[in-house]
């Protein structure tokens, strides 16, 4: 019986299949209680706790009467408050914040603040309901009287107050003294307004032609990015292409002495772009001059297609013996073919994307938009027309942002 009772405590639950153990932990407690039904942060695990309820007295409360400072009629109220809060002030009223609004005299009036288009009782009537709305004047405008006065708008209220609070602020600052004097433009919030408003009436048709201009927008910036970029590119071939020719040329006239290892360290850095970059087998160990004639993995398939033919063209043996000269004067010949072979896509690209311009304009004459430009360059009318060095400016300068950065179609194809 002792075994059966032993053996029943220490029953264990099989976790099921496919089930996280986290997931299964999370359970059961390690007394096998019941999952809670609501979240706890209780340490003693999913058990429910009892209340505990200390020995002292319950704070009493009453139904005491308050009243309200914010409230000048003295109105009576009544509410559930501690006994021991009786006779204080109501919690609340700290929250009542007035707004200033600045008092002046007669005299000042009179002075200062004298006003063709605006009387004083007018002024007295505005400040009384600037007092009373705690300048709100939406409000204000509201509970404007423009039966006895004339008709104001909200700007001309707000002008004509904060013109009479930075008058009285300049007349009453003591002399040396650093004014953060309000200032209100009613002309730019009229405007404002009225921008506001046309906006708000736009009809759905304008609404999408916005929407279109701004995309075209956002195509345009777009253009133009990949433009400077394949400027950029350009420019980084050209230089590399005009420091290997130098360099070529250096290592010609120089004697063929075996130079220090400071001067081979100031030679001129060819940029990254220029051809291939092999790498430096400078690790100590067995190395085959084999291993120095393999193209590095930053040539792309496409490259070294492009290298064989060119290779294939010129008569050289695509695996020559490989001993050291043979090695370095392969290299740099394979460097500066995928250099030409650069060279050529780049220039490529821009005969094909002054194609596009061209054709544009054509099109563009055609409609009438601009002057035509026949085949040998000059006006139907007999005028001189433009060059295409002189005009090339003028032209792309109206065409180029709204021609899409073409791609060599697959038609075109380049020898290399």
């Amino acid at each position: 019986q002792k075994k059966s009772k032993k053996s029943s405590e220490t029953l264990t639950f099989k976790r099921p299949e496919g089930m996280h153990r986290e997931v299964y932990a999370l359970l059961y407690s390690d007394k096998k209680d019941a999952p809670p039904l609501l979240p706890s942060d209780t340490t003693q695990g999913y058990r429910t706790v009892k209340a505990k309820l200390g020995s002292k007295k319950v704070r009493p409360w009453k139904w005491m009467p308050f009243t309200n400072p914010a409230r000048k009629d003295g109105a009576m109220f009544y509410h559930w408050r501690r006994a021991a809060e009786e006779g204080k002030d109501y919690p609340f009223a700290r929250f009542n914040k007035t707004v200033q609004v600045p008092v002046y005299s007669e005299q000042e009036y009179q002075m200062y603040l004298h006003d063709d288009a605006w009387t004083k009782a007018e002024t007295d009537h505005l400040f009384d309901l600037a007092r009373r709305f705690d300048l709100r004047f939406v409000v204000i405008h509201d509970r404007y009287d423009h039966q006895q006065f004339k008709k104001r708008s909200v700007e001309d209220l707000k002008e004509r107050y904060y013109h009479i609070c930075a008058k009285l602020a300049n007349i009453r600052a003591a002399p040396g003294t650093d004014l953060k004097i309000p200032v209100f433009d009613a002309g730019h919030e009229r405007r404002r307004k009225e921008q506001l408003e046309r906006l708000y009436n736009r009809t759905p048709e304008q609404v999408a032609e916005e929407e279109y201009l701004i995309q075209e927008l956002r195509k345009i910036e777009t253009r133009k990015k990949e433009r400077e970029k394949r400027t950029q590119d350009l420019q980084k071939l050209i230089t590399a292409a005009d420091t290997t020719t130098e360099q070529r040329r250096a290592e010609r006239k120089a004697p063929k002495k075996k130079l220090p290892q400071k001067k081979e360290t100031e030679k001129p850095a060819v940029p990254e772009t220029a051809g291939i970059k092999f790498p430096d087998f400078k690790s100590a160990g067995v190395t085959l001059r084999s291993q120095r004639m393999k193209l590095p993995s930053s040539v792309g398939q496409k490259k070294i297609k492009a290298l064989e033919q060119m290779l294939m063209e010129l008569g050289v043996d695509l695996n020559p013996m490989p001993t050291e000269e043979i090695v370095q004067m392969f290299n740099e010949l394979r460097s500066d073919l995928v250099l030409l072979y650069e060279l050529k896509q780049a220039f490529a690209n821009c005969e094909y994307e002054l194609q596009m311009l061209r054709h544009r304009y054509e099109a563009l004459a055609k409609a009438g938009s601009i002057g035509s430009l026949s085949a040998e360059g000059a006006h139907p009318d007999g005028q001189a027309g433009l060059s295409m060095e002189e005009g090339k400016g003028d032209v792309k300068d109206q065409i180029i942002d709204v021609v899409g950065a073409p791609l060599t179609p697959n038609s075109v194809r380049r020898k290399v």
